[in-house]
């Protein structure tokens, strides 16, 4: 009897040990999130590498996503079925204006958005011929894009580390990237989470106070000025912080 125990305990073991595996790969997804990519060439690299990142990201923290650059996907019918979108380089004007309104109004209902880099480029003159989309503007804190300086390397702050977005961020990084630029501060419009320290790169116009990741508290949403290098989607900061903005998002999503 004593010899069929420890073979009766193995094999319980391992039913234990396939139950919890089956139940890790069958459980629903917490929510759901909807990447949208730009066509943009100067930002191709940087999106095709971001695609694994994503699918690291959703298969380790059990959300679901969809990756796709087709804007025909921004309609109410089917960011019905999202918590968060994800613009990823997609600028403001390349949408129609229908796929904007979508757009608009997911977010007003209360669902999440994650802007990275390009997602930031408000300014009249990108397309003086389309309808000007200024909601956006007042969305991103009332600021406009301007042209950014040579692609170097240089620091950003975590500034806001008490933010659920950057609670897991370090004081800084040292990263490269274009390092956007805007017409003025976008601080005292929104809550800024981190900011580019001018004094470890050259400026195209010094901005003085230059923030570069924010959260308009009117809205759910945190902006990610940093992104156009590859490097950056295999740099384990950088992944986290796209982590915890999108579950952040989600978990302030309305009408889950």
């Amino acid at each position: 009897m004593r010899k069929l125990i420890k073979p009766l305990f193995i094999l319980s073991l391992i039913t234990l040990t396939l139950i919890s595996l089956s139940y890790k790969m069958h459980r629903a997804p917490a929510y759901r999130v909807l990447v949208v990519a730009s066509l943009a060439k100067d930002h191709v690299r940087m999106i095709d590498s971001a695609r694994p990142m994503f699918e690291r990201l959703a298969a380790e923290n059990n959300f679901a996503f969809d990756f796709t650059k087709d804007t025909s996907v921004i309609n109410d019918a089917n960011l019905a079925n999202y918590q968060v979108f994800v613009m990823l380089h997609l600028a403001p004007f390349d949408m129609s204006y229908a796929q904007q309104d979508a757009l608009q109004k997911f977010i007003e209902q209360g669902k999440g958005w994650v802007g990275i880099h390009a997602a930031g480029l408000t300014r009249r003159q990108f397309k003086p011929n389309q309808k000007y989309w200024e909601w956006f503007e007042h969305f991103m804190g009332d600021v406009t894009y301007s042209p950014h300086p040579p692609f170097q390397k240089a620091t950003l702050i975590f500034e806001d580390r008490n933010h659920p977005a950057t609670k897991n961020m370090p004081p800084s990084i040292v990263i490269s990237d274009e390092w956007y630029e805007w017409n003025r501060s976008v601080r005292g419009s929104v809550r800024v989470l981190a900011r580019a320290d001018e004094s470890t790169y050259t400026q195209k116009i010094p901005m003085g106070d230059h923030p570069l990741i924010w959260t308009n508290e009117k809205y759910n949403m945190i902006y990610i000025g940093v992104g156009h290098d590859t490097s950056l989607c295999v740099n384990h900061d950088y992944q986290v912080l796209v982590r915890d903005a999108i579950a952040w998002t989600a978990s302030n999503a309305k009408g889950k």
